[in-house]
């Protein structure tokens, strides 16, 4: 099966600083949900801007269904660590945004957009502005305008970091439903482990100084995974064991990255 995502002993440094990435060699799978976890400044957001073509590989070859970075970008969309909504437009017209910059018609743009909204459950606000919504409701909004390009692989650097456990499970497992209804491929960055194990099919771990993979950890709990997943003795034992494979790497920053 051809990979959605390859990377062939890709290394990245900025400039003559140090390298932030090492010989990542690495194949994600269509459909595959795979988490980055590791210490910070281990790579992990860079990995996801060089998949994006937001920045270029120093050496190795990246590809995305079978194409640069750059020519790929039609087929993915990109969640940012903050909602990054403009605060003078309604939720409906924030979602709308890139298909405004893709150049999709007025009625198309509002058709795409109700429908990205009902997925994540926001239809009733679709009037509202960003100051009218809390923090989780921000980040669905987000989410949606992602949905709203129809992409076949999703990039999501911490989206759910900044919110309370309680709304993160939450939107972990909506995020979850989203996606067994329409099949896209996932890179997801995080520092909780639960999270990533909840999330994935695949869980990699790397190292840091330079950025390089420590180890790929199959996740092999059953979907779909709801809240009563978290109470599965097989998924706490996941979590206790891919912690402990964090906290065991060789960086001082690693104690501070677990967030179990």
């Amino acid at each position: 099966m051809r990979p959605s995502v390859a990377f062939d002993a890709v290394s990245k440094r900025y400039g003559d600083g140090p390298a932030i990435l090492e010989r990542i060699s690495l194949r994600i799978a269509p459909g595959e949900f795979v988490s980055f976890i590791g210490p910070s400044g281990c790579g992990k957001s860079t990995l996801l801007k060089l998949v994006a073509g937001l920045s270029p590989v120093t050496s190795g070859t990246l590809t995305v269904d079978d194409h640069a970075p750059a020519l790929a970008t039609p087929e993915l969309a990109f969640v940012f660590q903050e909602p990054t909504l403009l605060p003078w437009l309604n939720v409906e017209r924030n979602v709308e945004v890139p298909l405004r910059l893709r150049g999709e018609s007025k009625e198309r743009r509002r058709e795409r957009a109700r429908a990205a909204l009902a997925l994540v459950g926001l239809t009733e606000r679709a009037q509202y502005y960003p100051r009218q919504l809390s923090g989780g409701q921000r980040m669905r909004v987000s989410i949606a305008r992602a949905l709203s390009l129809s992409p076949k692989l999703l990039l999501l650097d911490e989206p759910f970091g900044a919110l309370d456990e309680m709304t993160r499970d939450r939107l972990n497992e909506e995020l979850l439903a989203i996606r067994a209804e329409h099949g896209w491929t996932a890179l997801f960055v995080t520092h909780a482990v639960a999270e990533a194990v909840f999330l994935s099919n695949r869980i990699v771990l790397l190292a840091a100084n330079p950025g390089r993979i420590h180890r790929e950890i199959p996740i092999d709990l059953p979907y779909p995974r709801t809240a009563e997943t978290r109470l599965n003795p097989a998924f706490q034992s996941l979590v206790a064991s891919v912690s402990q494979e964090l906290r065991a790497l060789p960086s001082p920053a690693a104690d501070a990255a677990v967030r179990p």
